[in-house]
């Protein structure tokens, strides 16, 4: 299974998105979607769980749950905007991973057997901070994320 994990739209589906999204199973936005015709477009891609983020104020993106938690084949993935809002210990809920946006900065790490994965920004470029999305493949017990740069 392969998923796609975009954050910090902020109203913007960059043409780019189908191309880079192509074959994905499931896309997991992670907040700051901005204007949900966002969403709607990238269901034509593949279906959609959002979560809402911090600019998520107004219309239907004030009424995407705050948190939300993603079962693929056996893999419990914890979903919010801001990490420094997480209240919870992934490991003790046995989650293999928590995505998390806000920041716009692209990384992924392990922390006590749970990945940490922030696909970046795919919204309007903000500084120098490249605008990316992320892939999670699922292989049996391993996921192996990866950052997809769309431009510089």
């Amino acid at each position: 299974m392969k998923l796609g994990i975009v954050s910090d739209t902020h109203g913007l589906f960059r043409p780019e998105l189908p191309a880079a999204l192509a074959g994905v199973d499931h896309i997991l936005h992670m907040g700051d979607v901005g204007k949900i015709a966002v969403l709607t477009e990238l269901a034509k891609i593949a279906p959609v769980t959002a979560v809402r983020g911090n600019v998520d104020r107004e219309g239907a993106c004030a009424e995407l749950p705050e948190t939300d938690v993603y079962l693929a084949e056996g893999h419990y993935i914890y979903m919010l905007h801001d990490l420094g809002t997480l209240h919870l210990d992934p490991a003790a809920g046995k989650f293999a991973a928590v995505l998390f946006g806000h920041s716009h900065v692209p990384n992924y790490y392990h922390k006590k057997g749970a990945l940490y994965f922030n696909p970046g920004s795919c919204g309007p470029k903000r500084f120098e901070l490249p605008v990316t999305v992320g892939l999670l493949d699922l292989n049996g017990d391993e996921l192996c994320p990866r950052i997809i740069q769309l431009i510089d």
